[in-house]
């Protein structure tokens, strides 16, 4: 396990926790921003506008690369989950509510060791299993209404990102090490804008109406959570475990909450508040695997 006590790994856990805020408060914002634009347009937009500024970031740097080519396939195949991952984030955004989509969306956290041990053909271990079960029973508990047993749309939707972005996860982690994480970062953001920009005009009904809110918005998402979110993630990692960096992506849903209480006045019922409790215990009890429920091998 690596040390928090250097210079490195203290800061290395301050800018993740300044990019899990912005993460955070994205939701509300993005919530609010698709009253002006259509789904497929807003995240073209923002995409676009993030790939631009890591292409300028990254400029000169890939020519000294001699796996640029192993790269770019990895980042465009990451890209194709992170775009999945938004897409129905940001269309489940439009049926649920800012704190539930940040909490269904936390799920991600608990289904990477699943995906996992597909991948890698390992048996789950128990602590990762009984996480998985809180984490499914909090999530019954937060999107179940009080009368029958229908769920929401907007709730179907975010379950879908959340698969997808623990699929991202993985695809990074089993690519990252042999790959430049400056071109892989760069070409998924890419493959993302293009999926969007070769979408929104035929799969939607393209429409953008330009506000201060929409624009701010675009620069939020764009510039903060997703060029200079995933280059933070990218350098943390080189300094925090996996338990630790897991740990600290628990606390998305709880700014998300706090931003939604504190901007819209958004919040969760006492039963959907329970679900959430359920779901970071779930997290959390999959992340720190205790001895008495067996511990991973690589920790």
């Amino acid at each position: 396990m690596k040390s928090i006590r250097s210079r490195p790994a203290l800061l290395a856990i301050l800018a993740m926790l300044f990019v899990e805020m912005i993460w955070g408060a994205t939701f509300i914002i993005v919530q609010e921003a698709l009253r002006d634009a259509s789904t497929l347009l807003f995240l073209a937009l923002r995409f676009t506008l993030a790939a631009v500024v890591l292409a300028a970031a990254f400029a000169g740097r890939c020519r000294t690369f001699a796996s640029v080519r192993r790269s770019i396939a990895a980042g465009a195949f990451a890209g194709v989950a992170l775009f999945s991952g938004y897409f129905f984030q940001t269309v489940g955004l439009r049926y649920t509510s800012a704190p539930k989509s940040a909490f269904i969306t936390s799920l991600a956290v608990v289904t990477v060791p699943l995906l996992s041990s597909l991948v890698y053909r390992s048996v789950p271990r128990a602590a990762e299993g009984v996480g998985v079960v809180l984490a499914t029973a909090g999530l019954a508990l937060l999107t179940l209404p009080d009368a029958g047993l229908g769920v929401g749309l907007g709730d179907l939707l975010t379950v879908v990102c959340a698969l997808s972005f623990a699929a991202h996860i993985v695809i990074v982690g089993h690519y990252s090490a042999r790959c430049s994480f400056q071109v892989m970062s760069l070409t998924q953001i890419c493959t993302a804008a293009l999926i969007a920009g070769g979408s929104f005009w035929w799969a939607e009904i393209p429409r953008v109406h330009w506000t201060p809110r929409l624009l701010i918005a675009l620069l939020i998402t764009g510039l903060l959570a997703t060029a200079l979110g995933f280059a933070v993630q990218t350098w943390a990692q080189k300094h925090l475990s996996p338990t630790r960096t897991g740990l600290i992506l628990t606390l998305e849903p709880v700014f998300a909450w706090v931003t939604s209480y504190v901007v819209a006045g958004e919040s969760l019922s006492t039963k959907g508040m329970s679900g959430a409790l359920l779901i970071l215990g779930g997290i959390l009890l999959a992340e720190l695997k205790p001895s008495w429920l067996g511990r991973h091998p690589s920790q």
